[in-house]
């Protein structure tokens, strides 16, 4: 089957359940073993940014609720500000998300779905509210009953942990692991916590097998991928592609690059920079980047325009999510601040013969040390650009802003401060 998949069929406006079943079908009843076996030869790996086996989890979580009846939750609150892929799903193909959870929820023998969607997206809560109700067979004749959570927005909040923490107790923070969710998480029950994008592609799998699935892709990472592509090319958005695909044929289907490109950035804000000159011709997957030190992580990808300066997108990125963090572990309380301030003072022309090398040992020292990935993403987001851009941030060390340090940024940084803090 060629693309689209998972987006299908889809428009501006929330796709009903008459209209999903139209280009769908209904879902059709498979056993739990079977269907747990079929994903695992789908080779399906979780689509939020850690890449990791679905069928893994879902063995852990069978496995854990032996003892007590196991949750499914829905990760829908894209704390990443640069996607916008998992709110497009929500907001226009609710029901092909619902459908995912259902089929994990038989798998694991849930009998609750919790559907964590980011405050701000209230379009999105709105169509998950109007899905449920048109299907009306959902929390009834002892299928799981289903409810829509509001998560208060910022980075950490949609972490897993997070996610868990918050529905526990109100309170959008990471904690420390173990014990993993899927031992112990909503109601210290086993837990079964999957990224919307993963559970569409359930959905899918669940309808046309795990062969069809691998029609696409290498074997290593097989099926399609969500992308939202950002900066300079001509129509930014979500596009769906198959897995080693490559960049060229990306930035093509956005009807090609608006202006030069100084590099791209793979993986949002907890990814990776790497020169223009090196992405042309790399083909878009996990095994594929990682030669070049980077990931697709939650399908960010935003071409970094030669007219922008990146020493201030980065500056400005690293104060963000120095900000962004819970202010519960050292390596976010102090390491992230002081990196931020340092390139803060790079950026202006008033950094210390040594701050480079600070930078470095900071980003060093804050990685893997906290209670959640956000100060290693954050140390892998600038350490990458210290290299990507060497030649920038030495200019600037010497001779302070530059004139394209006022322009329009190309990096989004909501205004709004964490509501973890």
């Amino acid at each position: 089957m060629s693309l689209p998949r998972l987006l299908l069929g889809v428009a501006a406006e929330p796709m009903s359940l008459d209209r999903h079943l139209d280009v769908h079908g209904g879902l059709p009843r498979v056993r739990r073993q079977d269907m747990l076996a079929e994903l695992e030869r789908s080779g399906l790996r979780g689509r939020g940014g850690a890449s990791f086996p679905l069928a893994t989890k879902l063995g852990a979580v069978v496995a854990a609720g032996r003892r007590r009846r196991p949750v499914v939750v829905v990760n829908g609150t894209e704390g990443e500000p640069m996607s916008v892929k998992d709110r497009m799903l929500l907001e226009c193909l609710p029901h092909l998300v619902l459908d995912g959870a259902a089929c994990v929820a038989d798998i694991v023998g849930a009998d609750e779905i919790v559907v964590a969607v980011d405050e701000a997206s209230r379009q999105g809560t709105e169509a998950v509210r109007s899905a449920l109700h048109e299907r009306g067979d959902l929390g009834v004749r002892g299928g799981p009953s289903v409810r829509v959570l509001s998560v208060p927005g910022g980075y950490v909040s949609g972490q897993e942990t997070a996610v868990i923490n918050f529905i526990n107790t109100g309170d959008p923070r990471p904690v420390m692991q173990p014990p993993r969710i899927t031992d112990r998480g909503v109601g210290r029950r086993p837990t079964a916590l999957s990224n919307v994008e993963t559970l569409a592609h359930v959905a899918l799998i669940a309808r046309h097998g795990a062969d069809w699935f691998r029609e696409l892709g290498p074997r290593e990472s097989p099926g399609s991928v969500l992308v939202t592509l950002g900066g300079g090319v001509r129509a930014p958005g979500v596009y769906e592609i198959e897995t080693g695909s490559h960049l060229g044929s990306l930035i093509d289907a956005a009807e090609g690059l608006a202006e030069p490109v100084r590099a791209f950035l793979f993986g949002g804000y907890a990814g990776n920079w790497v020169d223009a000159t090196r992405a042309r011709g790399v083909r878009l997957s996990n095994g594929a980047l990682s030669p070049l030190r980077a990931t697709l992580g939650a399908g960010v990808i935003v071409a970094l325009p030669a007219s922008a300066c990146p020493v201030a997108e980065v500056a400005r990125v690293a104060s963000w999510m120095a900000d962004e963090g819970a202010g519960q572990c050292g390596p976010c309380a102090n390491g992230l601040n002081a990196i931020a301030d340092a390139l803060a003072e790079v950026c202006a022309g008033a950094a210390r013969r040594d701050a480079f090398g600070d930078i470095r040992r900071w980003a060093e020292l804050v990685t893997a040390r906290g209670a959640c990935g956000h100060p290693d993403g954050t140390a892998r987001f600038v350490t990458s650009a210290l290299g990507v851009f060497s030649a920038e941030f030495d200019d600037h060390a010497r001779h302070g802003l530059c004139d394209a340090c006022e322009r329009r940024p190309v990096l989004s940084c909501p205004r709004q401060r964490s509501a973890v803090r």
